[in-house]
């Protein structure tokens, strides 16, 4: 692709980039095409259908010499609305201050809408993804492993949905390196409304970033689109916690694409939020235990402190249960305790936060 100047901030040209996003048929692929082949988007729309029509279809080289839609010019003024308030940016494919992993991937985005520091985004990161219902202790070592790359320097980068992504977000926030949250929303809306506290903070402190035209709400569509910006972002994806089929082995197989590391946290043999995770590992991604793994492997300089290692046993019931999910039968007979003391006494480790209880009345170790 040709060198493309840095665009000024201005209503004209903002305008000329929102019609350009929103042309039937165009991506974000074609649209590079034509950026490489004519200029900035005034150049484009100044073109003949005839040398349109060399680079792309009829239909849009078509679209492209009709006057604006109204869609592009409601965008326009949403838009300007938008970047008033402080914080508030809009990258283009042209700006400077797009981030240069993204040039690496086969479509970046033409727009990048962003809220807070924008900086973040060309820092080097590492994504951490995983379940929505996660375990306990998957979410532990999500907020864990965050907080201890992000002191080591990383950007931690997610995509702001329950479970696993929200615990790396609150870890990331802990250390110098922050947090970037790729959403599926347009930037100026959050999903899921939970998240609603923590999106702020994150405005505030990191990063949120979006492709997606402003006032989009959440489809199910753009999900699974917005997980390659999350791998894009980052030199190398971390796997938490994963079912067979979970969406985050989509990210996984995009980041493989992109040439990004795949790192997978492996769990018990019996936890279904696990088999994802070793699916990835016998595919050949990287098996960690801590973050030093992952910085070792992405030869980043230093350590990370943070990690906790694993809490010695402190009662014979914890060392009865083990690190596998196992059933109140099977524990009172490993244990001898009686039904009612044992009930008891794992009542009290899950308050404690020790234990965790699972569908089909299992019991887990949680540290």
């Amino acid at each position: 692709m040709h060198a493309i100047a840095t665009s000024a901030d201005t209503a004209t040209e903002l305008a000329g980039w929102l019609r350009l996003q929103h042309l039937p048929g165009v991506g974000p692929v074609a649209a590079r095409a034509l950026l490489a082949r004519f200029g900035l988007p005034p150049q484009i729309f100044a073109t003949s259908f005839e040398a349109l029509r060399e680079v792309v279809p009829a239909s849009v080289a078509r679209a492209i010499v009709q006057p604006p839609k109204p869609v592009a010019n409601s965008q326009l003024a949403l838009t300007l609305q938008w970047l008033e308030r402080p914080g508030n940016a809009v990258l283009t494919l042209a700006d400077a201050a797009y981030p240069p992993l993204l040039l690496e991937i086969a479509d970046p985005p033409l727009l990048l809408y962003v809220r807070g520091r924008a900086e973040l985004l060309s820092r080097p990161g590492v994504a951490i993804i995983g379940s929505r219902n996660a375990s306990a202790q998957g979410m532990q070592n999500a907020a864990a492993f965050a907080q201890a790359l992000s002191a080591a320097g990383l950007t931690i980068i997610s995509g702001l949905a329950l479970g696993i992504d929200t615990h790396a977000h609150e870890g990331g926030l802990r250390g110098e390196g922050a947090t970037v949250a790729v959403i599926g929303t347009g930037a100026d809306l959050v999903y899921p409304r939970r998240n609603l506290d923590l999106a702020q903070r994150i405005a505030e402190q990191g990063c949120i970033v979006s492709e997606y035209a402003l006032g989009l709400p959440a489809m199910p569509g753009n999900f699974p689109r917005r997980n390659r910006l999350i791998s894009g972002l980052a030199r190398g994806v971390l796997v938490i916690e994963a079912a067979a089929q979970s969406g985050s082995l989509i990210t996984a197989r995009l980041a493989g694409e992109q040439g990004r590391d795949v790192y997978a946290l492996p769990g018990s043999i019996h936890a279904t939020l696990a088999k994802g995770c070793h699916a990835l590992i016998k595919q050949g991604a990287k098996l960690v235990e801590s973050a030093d793994d992952v910085l070792q492997e992405l030869q980043w300089l230093g350590s990370a402190p943070g990690v906790p290692a694993a809490v010695e046993d402190e009662t014979p019931l914890l060392a009865a249960l083990g690190h596998d999910p196992v059933d109140a039968d099977t524990l009172a007979a490993r244990s001898g305790l009686a039904m009612g003391a044992l009930m008891g006494e794992l009542l009290a480790l899950e308050l404690a936060g020790r234990v965790e209880r699972l569908p089909g009345g299992l019991f887990q170790r949680c540290k």
